[in-house]
């Protein structure tokens, strides 16, 4: 018998058939494999039945309808336990594993659930309570690489001569800089009122802010030396995110105008590449997204790619939709601020499907799978604590050959003693990580 490509033989082509196939037979498993719908075209090929009917020689899925839909419709799932693993849509019992394998992984990767009606947290967000794999316990696990691997050895029961792609284990760090700064890159009337909020209130930081401002000493939340010398040190693969909106409540960064913060963004842009971070409101307005956009692009001399949204305001599908019309083809969004683990269910990069348009799209979805902020601050864990964490879902990620991808800001890493343990935290995941 040949070896490829797979055949799914399926009663039904669709788009969502044909996106999630792609993920799991190929950008997983590396197999090359094709849909179709005659029987007459299977040839002598490794086939994966997905269908209803009999079919001698094939490795049966017996498939749910979510993929041959048009439309989100509320599902009623059941969880179960297949070989250690969480699953739903289960099967029937003639079918060769017990659940849907690619409606599940189409279900957790689409984000489904979130273009269902949800109760939004006070920021507006999908909150991670409220999904389906922090409901039933697995979030910590990247169950659609570790369900594609119980596929392959089911695989190679039906056909020992298939050959599958072992995947290479990678790390990425990210950075926000949400306030570079905490007195520099301001203009003179937001210093001259800082300085009077300075001496009706905290007085040491009314020397600290005129010793910066009028010494030209170094701002206090300025570690980038420190960060460009550990991720240096350690060979790190690093991205930097800048916001360039305008000030508010929610956004604390200098003007994109401002000399000092230009100079930063092109010191960090000559070693490493950066992306947008949009202003809290342009989370859910596309026109501040192009706005944002132009002007990152104006500083640095050529286009940005990358975009991650600030306090992660990310919508389905607007959010997406909207950097895609600016011309995005990257973004670093998908995951939760308050808990740590797998969002979409996968340990590595996939396209942006569009569920109610039902297409796939060019942009790249990075999924991460820790912020610092979720650590201190919404699970308040201490320094040993954070690594055993952090350390669990390197391990994770390394088990299936996937991406670890962490997010961390300048403000989290100060050289002081408030911020010791987080430092020490930091320099243990940038060690730790590596392939």
């Amino acid at each position: 018998m040949e070896t490829g490509p797979v055949k799914i033989y399926s009663a039904e082509d669709s788009p969502r058939l044909r996106y999630i196939a792609g993920i799991i037979l190929g950008d997983i498993l590396g197999l090359q494999w094709q849909v179709t719908t005659d029987k007459r075209k299977l040839g002598k090929h490794p086939i994966i039945n997905y269908s209803h009917n009999d079919l001698c020689g094939s490795l049966k899925i017996d498939p749910d309808s979510i993929l041959f839909e048009k439309g989100i419709f509320l599902k009623q799932i059941i969880i179960s336990d297949w070989k250690g693993l969480p699953v739903f849509f289960q099967t029937k019992s003639e079918s060769d594993i017990p659940f849907d394998v690619f409606a599940a992984s189409f279900f957790l990767v689409t984000r489904y659930e979130e273009y269902l009606e949800f109760k939004p947290d006070e920021y507006g967000r999908f909150p991670s309570s409220a999904s389906l794999a922090s409901k039933n316990g697995f979030l910590g696990k990247p169950v659609i690489d570790l369900w594609a691997k119980e596929l392959a050895k089911a695989f190679l029961k039906r056909f020992p001569a298939l050959v599958f792609r072992r995947n290479e284990y990678k790390a990425l760090l990210t950075i926000d800089t949400d306030q570079p700064f905490a007195y520099q890159g301001k203009n003179i009337f937001r210093s001259i009122g800082g300085l009077f909020h300075d001496k009706n209130s905290t007085p040491v930081t009314v020397g600290d802010r005129y010793r910066i401002i009028a010494k030209g000493e170094k701002d206090p939340l300025d570690v980038f030396d420190y960060m460009i010398e550990t991720t240096e040190k350690n060979s790190t693969d690093t991205k930097f995110f800048f916001p360039v909106g305008n000030h508010s409540k929610f956004d604390k960064n200098p003007s994109w105008k401002n000399d000092e913060y230009r100079n930063l963004i092109h010191k960090i842009a000559d070693k490493f590449q950066v992306g947008l971070h949009p202003s809290f409101m342009a989370g859910g307005d596309g026109s501040l997204i192009d706005t944002e956009s132009y002007r990152l692009r104006s500083v640095l001399g050529k286009k940005v790619s990358l975009n991650r949204f600030h306090y992660l305001r990310l919508n389905m599908p607007s959010s997406y939709n909207n950097i895609l019309r600016a011309g995005f083809s990257e973004d670093y969004s998908m995951g939760y601020p308050d808990e740590p683990g797998f969002r979409a269910g996968i340990a590595r990069p996939y396209y942006f499907y569009n569920v109610s348009e039902d297409k796939q799209t060019d942009l790249k979805i990075i999924p991460f799978q820790v912020m610092d902020g979720a650590l201190y601050d919404y699970k308040k864990l201490d320094p040993n604590s954070s690594k055993e964490l952090i350390l669990q879902l390197i391990n994770e990620t390394r088990s299936v050959g996937g991406f670890f991808v962490s997010i961390w800001h300048n403000t989290s890493l100060l050289d002081n003693e408030k911020w010791k343990g987080l430092r020490e935290v930091f320099e243990f995941m940038v060690k730790n990580q590596k392939p």
